[in-house]
């Protein structure tokens, strides 16, 4: 087995996984917001298997004429103006995220990050625009996604992120999902045993490329 098996910079071309999942006020990236973003970074143990580092969580304060859509406020059920949310503005949010996956990229030994999402297309778009609107430099690949549910279709035959979970043996609260946290931990979870249980296969078969 070659010893780069066991360094994360090795197992995705030197581009660093970070989970994130996002709840909004709407579809579209322009005019809806972020109300909630929930971002997990990964390492590696001594035997090269991924696992959960930082639990990053906030809630965000919409920003200056941003649409609200009821449809969706229906759906994640959050009530932007409840004050007991204690939102911060999308740029705070924003900065503390990016200087803990900067880090991460840079003990990694790694050349960026890539945003892991279900339906990662979706958080993607609203993350690329959000650095935009508040004129900060993002990490991410600006074009490169994982999306655990092609993953999980391909290796599953599920593209629902509970139906996928629970395919895998990972506990899956329906009641619970729709929240940014709770979300993107079993996302992380799923993806985390899709690379390692293909690392395993490539163990058990002799294959040293990963």
């Amino acid at each position: 087995m070659k010893k780069n098996f066991y360094f994360l910079k090795n197992r995705f071309r030197k581009f660093y996984p970070v989970i994130i999942d996002i709840e909004t006020t709407g579809l579209n990236h322009t005019i809806h917001s972020i109300l909630e973003i929930a971002v997990i970074t990964l390492t590696m143990n001594n035997n090269g298997f991924l696992k959960i580092k930082n639990i990053i969580h906030f809630h965000i304060k919409p920003f200056t004429e941003s649409y609200l859509t009821k449809k969706a406020l229906i759906f994640n059920k959050i009530d932007p103006f409840n004050i007991l949310r204690q939102p911060i503005q999308e740029k705070q949010a924003l900065q503390y995220i990016f200087d803990i996956i900067k880090k991460e990229i840079k003990h990694h030994e790694c050349s960026k990050s890539v945003i892991v999402a279900h339906n990662a297309t979706f958080d993607h778009k609203f993350i690329i625009q959000i650095s935009q609107r508040n004129k900060i430099k993002h990490p991410f690949h600006p074009f490169v996604i994982f999306d655990t549910a092609t993953l999980s279709g391909l290796i599953l035959g599920q593209t629902v992120l509970s139906k996928a979970c629970q395919s895998i043996g990972i506990k899956f609260n329906n009641k619970k999902a729709h929240s940014a946290i709770y979300d993107a931990k079993k996302t992380a979870y799923l993806f985390c045993k899709l690379s390692n249980n293909y690392k395993k296969y490539n163990v058990k078969n002799n294959i040293t490329n990963i």
